[in-house]
């Protein structure tokens, strides 16, 4: 699972899924918002003591390089922090060793700086709330939501110790307790808002794609259920028969040649039956398909029109085309992110063309190169006569076409066979 992950984190932004890009965006939103606490909180408060004294640009230079520490150190472990939420991997307590030692150096360079004096102490808090978000932010994803809002508590009480062993007045100190609040809440709330978002996303990614197996299982055990109710009571009157004709034959009776003419009659009819199932399971009535398309689509917020007629045309076009509906639906719901798909059926100079559009490009058209399922589809248009083109054809928009001609010998012998 996780190598599967990491694959599609180094594909194209059109090639990934919705969950993959929404991943992706709240990923770079926890790295962008990092720095900018740092920057806001931090470097640029900072920057306006640094002249106060030279005890002032020491440690104030000293916090801002651990800062920028924390921020990389964030950054870096934010995909783990989030696999862990995920369920994809384990992050044990050494990784969180590094961004620990961070934190205390820092609140040690805070406290530092209140009890010296070197810094505003409207500063000094704002450069807790930061030092303490570029930790939480991943923390709070590693961690059980009660244990990180005890050590939270915990912090704020340490914190406030060490503002009030610095000199800071009661008012000073309430105000630093209550910004340890504020960022242990804030810290917990974007990061665990987040990824259960993205944990939801991917369980309906996964409930999508069990949904398919399960509807090409169902399809599986209908056609092997069908085969069995036709083929078991022939095949065993055939066994019976035959070794009745074996035992009549081996005696010199007549009767052998009448049995074994029952028994030809019987395969000949099991012959039957057997092509009726493969009709049954092959074909696909385009009109149906085409409705069938159109609500699949819908229900999955993908905007779908239809338009034509589909009366009058050959069975075994129709057949050949529901197909093609078929599957360039189950392409745009599975490779693509489409929001919207039009289909379109015209008659016209002998040829009936059908048009499937949508703008989920960037995704389907890797399948539409070599993919089997349209290589299926070529086959069974080359039965009619019939010809397939697919592929993206610029704006984002991907447009498979399949044309098949009405008047045409490989028609009729398709209809006769299906007959």
């Amino acid at each position: 699972m996780l190598g599967r992950i990491r694959g599609w984190q180094r594909r194209h932004w059109r090639e990934r899924s919705k969950a993959e890009r929404v991943e992706l965006q709240s990923v770079v939103t926890w790295h962008v918002t990092t720095w900018a606490l740092y920057f806001a909180w931090l470097v640029f408060p900072m920057a306006g003591d640094l002249g106060r004294s030279g005890m002032a640009r020491v440690l104030g230079g000293a916090l801002m390089v651990v800062g920028a520490l924390q921020c990389v150190a964030a950054n870096v472990l934010t995909r783990p922090a989030l696999d862990h939420y995920l369920g994809r991997r384990t992050v044990g307590g050494r990784l969180l060793t590094v961004p620990w030692l961070l934190l205390g150096l820092a609140l040690g360079i805070v406290v530092g700086l209140r009890a010296t004096g070197a810094a505003d102490p409207i500063t000094c808090r704002m450069a807790l709330g930061s030092v303490l978000m570029a930790f939480g932010l991943v923390y709070a994803m590693v961690v059980p939501r009660g244990a990180f809002l005890l050590r939270g508590a915990v912090l704020a009480v340490v914190c406030m110790a060490g503002f009030a062993a610095s000199g800071g007045g009661a008012v000073d100190v309430v105000l630093a307790g209550g910004l340890v609040a504020f960022a242990s809440a804030f810290s917990l709330f974007a990061a665990r808002c987040g990824a259960w978002t993205l944990a939801v996303l991917w369980e309906a990614e996964r409930a999508r794609e069990i949904e398919a197996r399960l509807a090409v299982a169902e399809e599986r055990l209908r056609f092997g259920r069908d085969l069995h109710d036709v083929m078991g009571r022939n095949l065993a009157v055939i066994a019976l028969k035959s070794e009745l004709a074996v035992q009549l034959a081996r005696r010199g009776r007549v009767e052998a040649v009448e049995q074994m003419i029952e028994v030809q009659r019987i395969a000949q009819e099991s012959q039957r039956e057997v092509r009726e199932v493969v009709r049954g399971y092959r074909e696909a009535d385009l009109g149906v398909e085409l409705a069938g398309a159109q609500g699949v689509l819908t229900a999955a917020g993908i905007s779908c029109e239809v338009a034509g007629e589909v009366g009058g045309l050959p069975a075994g076009v129709q057949s050949a085309l529901g197909w093609v509906v078929r599957e360039a639906t189950t392409n745009v719901l599975r490779h693509g992110d489409a929001g919207w798909c039009s289909v379109a059926v015209e008659v016209a100079e002998g040829r009936v063309v059908l048009a499937v559009e949508n703008d989920g490009a960037g995704a389907v058209a890797g399948v539409g190169g070599g993919g089997s399922g349209l290589a299926g589809l070529r086959e069974r248009l080359a039965e009619v006569g019939g010809t397939l083109t697919a592929g993206p054809v610029g704006g984002g928009v991907f447009r498979l076409v399949a044309e098949v001609p009405l008047a045409s010998s490989a028609v009729a012998a398709a209809e006769g066979a299906v007959a």
